[in-house]
């Protein structure tokens, strides 16, 4: 059995998980917009922190902690809280490919970021895609607490459906 290895991404990472990415949105139809320059996708300005889950020398998920940028996630909790966005993180392109699932990399990678916002004082907030049930369910299971429903917009006028969610351990 091979083991899961989470830790900070570097520059070197990059072209794995943007391969890694290409592959998931192949079996899974997630993320709806970056594949088409997965890298840049990967490393936006608004990154506060990533991680990568690695097995045997292979980059197979990947998660961020970004600073908002205008989520629907973010304004309905700042709605219902009045919590200043300056402490909010969005907890974002999470992923992993089909074979590293069954050794528990997504909950792996959501534990380096949840551990990283609690050490900045960061509230996690997250939009999910109610199609995407196998991670509402994780996200559930770590005990974060779903807020409401909002439009995730995407591409030319798309949008679809997404569940919001916060990490009440802020």
């Amino acid at each position: 059995m091979t083991s899961i290895v989470v830790r900070p991404i570097t520059d070197a990472d990059v072209p794995g998980a943007a391969a890694a990415l290409t592959e998931v949105h192949a079996t899974d139809g997630y993320p709806v917009e970056g594949v088409g320059n997965p890298e840049a996708w990967l490393r936006p300005p608004a990154v506060l922190g990533a991680w990568v889950a690695e097995e045997a020398g292979k980059i197979v998920g990947h998660v961020g902690v970004m600073r908002p940028q205008g989520e629907g996630a973010v304004d309905l909790w700042r709605e219902k809280s009045g919590e200043a966005e300056e402490r909010i993180g969005v907890l974002a392109r999470l992923f992993v490919v089909r074979e590293a699932r069954k050794h528990a990399a997504g909950e792996r990678l959501m534990r380096a970021a949840m551990d990283y916002a609690r050490q900045g004082s960061i509230r996690l907030v997250l939009d999910v895609m109610t199609k995407d049930t196998a991670a509402i369910r994780l996200y559930e299971r770590l005990e974060w607490q779903r807020i409401g429903e909002v439009e995730h917009h995407f591409g030319a006028g798309e949008h679809i459906p997404a569940a919001c969610y916060i990490w009440p351990a802020a």
